[in-house]
Parts: C-alpha cells; sequence; structure tokens
C-alpha cells in the first residue's frame, strides 16, 4: 500500500528531529525542506499527501509561497505552523486559504491527530461506510423479501438510494457492484409487486396509494386554504436520487418542511402522469370530461398542450380561488425571461411553473454521444444535473422565492431508469412509440416478460380503439420492434428512459419548503 507522503518545511527542521522520527514510526513518508525555494522544489518533483508549512523563515515565509502551492497542488491539505497568536495573522492565512494551522510549539500527538483528520479521515469514513452498509445489507434484505406495500417499497428505495449515495462517497467500486446487485434484486421483487396490486389500486379492493391525481388535492390545496402563497414547481422526469443530489445546495435558503416520496400512475410518461397530476384526475377520466383535450399515443399532436386549462377546471371544481399564474419552462431564454419577471407574478396565491430540463437532459443523452459520455451512467447523471442545478436561472428563481412569504412545492411527474434488456415487440402503425410502454390493438408479445393491462379502464386508461391494450417494461427492460433489430437495441441500450416499471420511474419526490429568509 503506498505510503503518505508529507513535507514539513521549517528553517529550524533541525531541531523537530524527534517528531520527525515519530511519525516515520507510524508508516508515514516525511520529506523535509528548510527554506521556501527547496519546499517549492520539493513540492515540484514528489507526489506529496499533506505539507506543514512554516509562516516565518528567512527569506520567502510561508504565506508567501501559499499562492504559489495552491497554483501547483490545489488538491493537497496545507497546515500553516505559526508562533503568533495575532489575529490578522490568522486571518491572513485563512484567506490565503490554508486548510488548518497550529502555533508553535507544537507536539508530535498533535501532528498526528491533524495528519489523520485530513489523511485518514476519508479512509476512515470509508471503511465505517462500508462497515455500516454491510450491517444494513441483510435488513434490507429481509425488507425486500417481506415487502407488501407502497409504502414499504417507499422505505426500501429510500434507503437503497442513501447507501447508494453514501458508498459513491467512499468511491469503493466493489461495494458500489453489492449495492447494484441489491437494487436489481428490489427492482425484480418491486415489479411483482405492481403486476400483483396496481388493478386493485383501481377497483375498490385495495386502499389506493398517494399518486399523481392526489397532488394538488393532499399538497397544495390544505396551504392556499390555511392563505399561504404557493409556488408549485415541477422538474419534469426527477428521480429520487437527483433530488438527494441538489438537496444540500437548497438548505442554505430553505427549510425542508416535508419531503416524501408518492407514487406515479402508468404509464410513467410525460403524457399520462403530468396531465393527472394538473387535472386531478385519471388520463381516461380526462379523455371523457374534456375530450378536446387529450389526444391519444398515436395522435400527432402535443400532448401536454392544454395543463394550464386543466388547473383551472381543477381549481373551480374544488371551490378554490381560480386565480393563479402558469408557466412551462422550455429553454434558456424562457428561464432567463421567468427569472427577471417573477416579481410581477407573486401577487397570486398559487403559482405553477413546469421547468423540463431533466426530461431533455435524458433525451439528449440518448441523441448524443457527447451527452452519453458526461452521463454514462447514475453517478454521472446526477453530477451533470447538479452541475445544470447550480448554474440555472431555476436556482436563481428558487433564491429569490427564499426571501418572499411562500411555500414551495417542488416535485415531478415522473422518474427515469437506465435500460439494458432489449424485448422484441410486434405492432401495427398505430402502436405507440415509447419504449418502456406500449398501447395498441396488436400488439404481439411474450405475456411473461411484461406487466400487460388488457383493459385499460380498470387503471383509469384511455382507449384510442375498442381492443386497445397497454404493456409495460419492467426492470431495465425495453421494447424493440423486430425491423432492423439489432441496430435499435444497441441504439438505445444503457440509456434512460421512462414510461414502465421501476423503483426510479414510479417513486418519485414532492418537497414542502419554507424560506428560512
Amino acid at each position: 500500500m503506498k505510503k503518505i507522503k508529507i513535507l514539513w518545511t521549517d528553517d529550524e527542521i533541525d531541531l523537530l528531529k524527534a517528531h520527525i522520527i515519530f511519525l516515520e514510526e507510524k508508516g508515514y513518508e516525511i520529506l523535509t525542506a528548510s527554506n521556501a525555494d527547496d519546499a517549492l522544489k520539493k513540492i515540484k518533483e514528489q507526489d506529496l499527501d499533506l505539507i506543514f508549512l512554516d509562516e516565518n523563515m528567512p527569506g520567502r515565509g510561508g504565506l508567501d509561497i501559499l499562492p504559489e502551492i495552491k497554483d501547483l497542488i490545489p488538491e493537497v491539505p496545507v497546515v500553516m505552523i505559526t508562533k503568533s497568536e495575532e489575529e490578522n495573522i490568522m486571518e491572513e492565512a485563512i484567506g490565503a486559504q490554508i486548510d488548518d494551522y497550529l502555533i508553535k510549539p507544537v507536539n508530535p500527538k498533535q501532528i498526528l491527530l491533524t495528519i489523520k483528520k485530513f489523511i485518514d479521515q476519508k479512509k476512515l469514513v470509508s471503511e465505517k461506510t462500508i462497515s455500516s452498509y454491510q450491517t444494513e445489507f441483510g435488513k434490507i434484505g429481509i425488507l425486500i423479501n417481506q415487502a407488501d406495500s407502497i409504502s414499504d417499497w417507499i422505505d426500501i428505495y429510500k434507503k437503497l438510494v442513501h447507501w447508494e449515495l453514501e458508498l459513491e462517497k467512499s468511491n469503493t467500486s466493489g461495494m458500489n457492484e453489492v449495492i447494484q446487485m441489491q437494487n436489481n434484486e428490489a427492482s425484480h421483487e418491486f415489479s411483482k409487486f405492481i403486476k400483483k396490486n396496481y388493478l386493485g389500486w383501481f377497483d375498490g379492493s385495495m386502499k389506493t396509494p398517494f399518486m399523481s391525481p392526489n397532488i394538488f388535492e393532499q399538497e397544495v390545496f390544505p396551504l392556499l386554504d390555511e392563505g399561504t402563497n404557493v409556488v408549485f414547481l415541477l422538474i419534469d422526469n426527477l428521480r429520487y436520487d437527483q433530488w438527494k443530489t441538489i438537496t444540500p445546495v437548497l438548505q442554505d435558503y430553505f427549510s425542508i418542511e416535508k419531503e416524501e416520496l408518492y407514487c406515479s400512475i402508468l404509464p410513467t410518461a410525460t403524457q399520462y402522469a403530468r396531465n393527472a397530476i394538473f387535472s386531478g384526475l385519471l388520463p381516461a377520466e380526462i379523455q371523457k370530461k374534456y375530450p378536446n383535450w387529450w389526444f391519444n399515443d398515436d395522435e400527432d399532436k402535443g400532448k401536454n398542450q392544454y395543463e394550464k386549462e386543466l388547473l383551472r377546471e381543477l381549481l373551480v371544481r374544488s371551490g378554490k380561488n381560480p386565480s393563479f399564474y402558469y408557466e412551462k419552462i422550455t429553454n434558456l431564454d424562457a428561464g432567463k425571461k421567468f427569472s427577471e419577471q417573477l416579481i410581477n407574478y407573486l401577487n397570486h396565491p398559487l403559482i405553477a411553473v413546469v421547468y423540463n430540463f431533466v426530461d431533455m437532459l435524458s433525451h439528449a443523452r440518448t441523441e448524443s454521444n457527447m451527452i452519453r459520455e458526461l452521463a454514462a451512467d447514475e453517478k454521472a447523471y446526477r453530477s451533470l444535473t447538479l452541475s445544470w442545478f447550480q448554474n440555472s436561472y431555476l436556482f436563481d428563481v428558487l433564491k429569490y422565492l427564499s426571501g418572499q412569504k411562500v411555500k414551495v412545492v417542488l416535485t415531478t411527474d415522473h422518474g427515469t431508469v437506465r435500460v439494458q434488456r432489449a424485448l422484441k415487440v410486434i405492432g401495427d402503425r398505430q402502436t405507440s412509440a415509447n419504449l418502456r410502454y406500449k398501447t395498441g390493438r396488436n400488439l404481439n408479445y411474450n405475456p411473461g416478460e411484461v406487466f400487460e393491462i388488457k383493459y385499460p379502464e380498470n387503471a383509469g386508461l384511455p382507449k384510442a380503439n375498442i381492443s386497445s391494450r397497454y404493456i409495460f417494461a419492467n426492470n431495465d427492460d425495453f421494447f424493440a420492434y423486430p425491423n432492423n433489430y439489432n441496430h435499435y437495441v444497441k441504439y438505445y441500450k444503457d440509456t434512460f428512459q421512462h414510461g414502465g416499471i421501476s423503483l426510479p420511474e414510479m417513486l418519485i419526490p414532492l418537497v414542502v419548503l419554507t424560506p428560512k429568509n
């Protein structure tokens, strides 16, 4: 195993021999320098893990060369050692980006503690994380085998995402493989659960969980009833793990009043799930009640162009104040314009905003090799989402809202899953094009590989034809037609898709944020 290599720079380095021997006996490799020039030379030549730097040396002192050190090796911690406790020296050192400082005289144990703080901390945290997950692994496995309600699966999925993110920080590839294996196990069992229970949620034989049509009634209307102004923010295609990745960025501005997962309806696709959210109705009910606002999959028209109208109808049916502002943001210019003009909309008790970037990112990853490389896996996909969010007009909007008397209800319409295994399906020209679900009247497929709904009305789904049915892909499967099969399998494999049954597609975040200011 590679030894930790430390450079100790001090013009009285010979007097520190006992300290150096002590550290070498602990297994550290100690390089020494007695002046700034010697230190900079060794910094250029050696692969260092930590630097101890004397603040007061003849010629150029530690603070003088610190900017050069940071330019050469910005990632290496620098600990300043000084005789002075004067506040201005400390402020200058901290302002120059030292990582810590010690006051002379220092003792060996003090030095050792500092080393462990910077060098061994990652290792110790990693070992603790692995140990904790190993303890939880068996418990999560039992929960997976015993899960018999949607609340059980929400609890399991939260635990899996938590450990995936924690193990990601520890950078241990072996354990990442283990949790991926447990994710796969959970996904298979969850698919079985949905197949067994989904239709029972609509025929009255089972308790219906919190789903897409319930969001406004359960989460938004109670806030409006108590006189709270609400900004309803829907980020299309936002997975729970992506939400957890951007959470730390928001915590300086908002308190998280509520964080929960709800269950998207099937198909987990924008046309179905988002229309259900804004209407408070199932898709078949929308088609029946507002036939001019619903278009079936085989119709070449925009499928979500009446969200504003559906929301107005929902407010009126529910006896709420129909005064609201609605905006759908699909590009950078629209985001900038909304950010700049937001102050003009705050007189409305309800502002509803749809932000489409994450969905566009998912589609761009499929179509662009460059984006596919940038978001090669779930970890990279989360990182790209975080980078976008931190530099987005959406973040500007949220920072502005953190100073207003509003509550933000942040959610999504569905998640997405990285697909791996292709399934052959045959259909006619009217068959829908989505890779994770198909609807049509002449579908040919292997029934054992899909979740099929022969009678769409039993799941609140519309029918384009009297004999239409729906099939859904499970886990990380996707549908491909036999024509040019190998080409499409290669093209779509390892892309992020939505519409079917999986934990990240169906169990999605809903958060209520309260401004801290």
